[in-house]
Order: structure tokens, then C-alpha cells, then sequence
């Protein structure tokens, strides 16, 4: 019987006492914190008394922080104790700017990887499954601590990392391994080199049947999911959602539904707050706001009411059928990924959605911004399917299609299947051209 101890089973009143003794140590925490005291836009901070309190103070977002590291190196004057409680550094991967370096100490080590277990068992690795971790292992939190989350559940994980995909397919041949830990995007080039070196073996033969995947948009599109389960016979969950400067893995989909359950009710003090202002939003279902988060059990670099700069509706805050408690939610962007055009906003886990319901396309895009905006149209480039060919009149019933979907006009580019580049790690879809 698996165990439902956890707190990602209780509901969120049933947390209330343990989340009121851990404010009063994380209080004391962030008391230390010179960033807090001396550093922050708005310091000194007069933290409250009551975690009921903190709607009240100001927040901290990802450009403080980013100005705090490059005052204070090498993890900002927002490192509570001293460099002597730092067990582990690691770098975030620097995707929307400068690259954070993350301090974690021995606790927060653990702490990360029981929660992130959470996320990766709910989604339904367990003992008795092997799976392959394909994450960058250099610095970046991805490798090393998903690793460990992973290994949480009871599952016997083999560190592969990233590149090397020849070798990876004969690991999987070679050790019976049935799971994989990639990027969304990481099985289309698993594809390319199954086809190029290993033509007599069909992706379905490899044993892939459960895939737990994180870091990319587009991953709740059920198309999406559909086809890799067509393609490979394996199913896709998404079981890796976190945010590395507050927790590598918090969220994640459990078999029952394919929403995210935040799984670190315990140990984090979730809001909701109005984009650009600073409004909270109810926290119910059916609220959409950005994801503000507030450590309640971190010894270095606690963070108060940190703007994730997620978009998020929360979809559901009563039990799951699953016996979790964890409130559901989905993300539906990020405030730095939204593109206006003409009115409309876009984001790219909209467009992986239009562009996965086509069936003469492959799933592959980018949208490529060649100058700031405004935009009076959205530069989408997309792949055909196998079989399929370019006309005039594919082309133009597909930039119909796809704009009457997206509610707005496009600059569509159609390539052949395999133009764009695959990668082994996260794939940049939205690429900003300009300085």
C-alpha cells in the first residue's frame, strides 16, 4: 500500500499549526538576512508576528535578486547564515537572464529532494522502476537534485545527463530500463538518433513506458502527451515543476488527472497576485494570478514573497481522487513570455497547444521576435509531419487554421520535418533575436 502520510495528503487547514511553528523559525531566519534588514528596495522589513501577516509586506523578485548577487558574490547578502552552512552550490540555468548561483545546505538538500519525490511518486515512479535521468548534471539543479528527487520515490535511478544519445539507447537496451527523465522536447531527438543509427528498432521496442518530464512548455496538452504515447508507447506525465530559486521541484501531475498538485503545502506560502501589480487575488478555485512564494523552511537564502513571474489558475483546492490534498493548479504562462499582438496575448504553451492539434504538423516551432515590440503579427515557424508536403494551400489552411485558433494573424513559415534544431536539453521556442 503506498503510504498517504505525507503532507502532500493532508489539506491545507490540517497544515495550519505546522505551517504557524515553522513561520516562527523561518521568522528568525529571515531576520538574519542583511538583504532583509539593509539591502532590500524596502528595508528595513517588520515581519509579522503571524504568517497571516506577510500579505502585507513588500515582495522580492528576480531582478532584486539578480542585483543582490552581483553587490554581494557569489550567493547575495540574501544568504542567511554564513558561507559555513552552504553544503551544495548550484546555478540556475539562465534561460530568462543572468545566471543565479542557488546555496543550499544539507537541509535544504534534503528537504528538496523529499519534496520533489513527492511530485515524481504522485506522477507514479516507484520501486520496481528504472529510469534514466537526462538532465544536465553540470551545475544547473536539474541534474543532481532532480536526481535525488527521483530516487526519493524508491525508484533505481541511472545519472546519464545529457548528449550521448547513441550510448543512452544502448543503455536502455543493455539495463531493461522502462522510464525516462528528459525534457518534453528530449524524445523527438531521441527519434533522430534511433532513426540515423539504429533503423531496425522502433521507438515503441525501446521499453520506455513511463516518462516524467519538466522545464518546457505545452507538456498538459493532452495532444501532445497522445502522441508520445502513439509514438513511443510510453506515458508522459509532468512531474517536474519548480522554480530553482525557491524549490528545484514542487509540483506535479498525479495519475488521476493532469493537473499540478503544489506539493509543498508544508514547507511554502503560496499567493496569487494580480501581473504587474500588487493585488492578491483569492486563493480558490478558478483564481488565475502570478505565483508569489514564501519559504517557510529554508536555512540559506529564504526568500519573502518571491514573484515567481509563473502565471497560474488554480483549478481545484478540495481532495483529489487520488487521496492528495495538495491544491491543483495549471500554469498558463510566464510575464516575461507574453507577447502582445494587436491586442492579444500570446504565450508559448498556447501556441505548442494550436500547433499540437494539427495533424499535418510534428509539434516542433519557434516563434522568432526579430525587433522589439509591438507586433502586428506573431513569427511562428512550424514543421510538417512525415508524409506530408509544402503547397500554397497547406500553407495558407494552416496559417488559418492556427490563427483563427490563436485569435490572431501570424507570420507562418512551414519547414520540412527535421529543419529545426533538436536538443538534449531544455529547447529555447520563444528566441528573441534582438538586443
Amino acid at each position: 500500500m503506498p503510504d498517504t502520510t505525507g503532507a502532500e495528503f493532508a489539506l491545507p487547514h490540517e497544515l495550519a499549526e505546522e505551517k504557524k511553528a515553522k513561520w516562527q523559525v523561518q521568522r528568525e531566519r529571515l531576520a538574519a538576512s542583511s538583504f532583509y534588514r539593509q539591502h532590500h528596495v524596502d528595508a528595513p522589513l517588520q515581519l509579522p508576528a503571524t504568517l497571516e501577516g506577510i500579505g502585507e509586506l513588500p515582495f522580492t523578485d528576480k531582478e532584486d535578486l539578480r542585483r543582490d548577487q552581483a553587490t554581494h558574490p557569489p550567493f547575495g547578502s540574501y544568504l542567511a547564515g554564513g558561507l559555513e552552512s552552504v553544503s551544495r552550490l548550484h546555478r540556475t540555468s539562465g534561460t530568462t537572464g543572468q545566471a543565479m548561483n542557488i546555496a543550499l545546505s544539507a537541509h535544504d538538500a534534503r528537504l528538496q529532494a523529499e519534496v520533489a519525490g513527492r511530485a515524481q511518486s504522485a506522477a507514479g515512479l516507484g520501486p520496481g522502476d528504472t529510469v534514466v535521468h537526462c538532465l544536465n548534471y553540470q551545475l544547473w539543479m536539474g541534474g543532481l537534485t532532480d536526481h535525488l528527487g527521483l530516487e526519493a520515490t524508491g525508484a533505481m535511478v541511472v545519472p546519464f545527463g545529457t548528449g550521448a544519445t547513441e550510448l543512452l539507447i544502448r543503455t536502455i537496451r543493455e539495463l531493461g530500463i522502462n522510464a525516462i527523465s528528459c525534457t518534453p522536447s528530449y524524445p523527438a531527438r531521441l527519434a533522430e538518433v534511433l532513426d540515423e543509427h539504429f533503423p531496425d528498432i522502433e521507438p515503441k521496442s525501446l521499453g520506455l513506458r513511463k516518462a516524467f518530464m519538466g522545464g518546457e512548455p505545452g507538456l498538459d496538452d493532452p495532444v501532445f502527451r497522445g502522441r508520445l504515447y502513439d509514438v513511443w508507447g510510453m506515458r508522459a506525465m509532468n512531474s517536474n515543476y519548480g522554480v530553482s530559486d525557491f524549490l528545484c521541484n514542487f509540483a506535479g501531475q498525479c495519475t488521476e488527472q493532469n493537473d499540478l498538485h503544489f506539493m509543498a503545502t508544508d514547507v511554502a506560502q503560496a499567493e496569487l497576485v494580480v501581473p504587474g501589480e500588487d493585488t492578491v487575488v483569492p486563493w480558490e478555485a478558478g483564481s488565475e494570478g502570478e505565483l508569489v512564494l514564501t519559504h517557510l523552511d529554508r536555512e540559506c537564502q529564504p526568500l519573502l514573497r518571491f514573484r515567481t513571474g509563473d502565471l497560474v489558475r488554480l483549478t481545484a483546492t478540495e481532495r483529489c481522487t487520488c487521496g492528495r490534498g495538495a491544491p491543483r493548479f495549471r500554469v498558463i504562462g510566464r510575464t516575461d513570455e507574453m507577447i502582445v499582438v494587436r491586442g492579444v496575448n500570446a504565450f508559448p504553451s498556447v501556441v505548442a497547444a494550436a500547433v499540437n492539434a494539427c495533424p499535418e504538423l510534428n509539434g516542433e516551432y519557434r516563434i522568432r521576435l526579430s525587433h522589439p515590440p509591438p507586433y502586428d503579427r506573431l513569427p511562428l515557424e512550424v514543421e510538417l509531419a512525415q508524409g506530408h508536403e509544402a503547397s500554397d494551400t497547406l500553407c495558407d489552411a494552416l496559417n488559418k487554421r492556427l490563427g483563427d485558433t490563436l485569435r490572431l494573424g501570424l507570420a507562418l513559415t512551414v519547414l520540412a520535418s527535421g529543419t529545426l534544431v533538436r536538443t538534449e536539453g531544455k529547447t529555447r521556442r520563444l528566441i528573441k533575436e534582438y538586443a
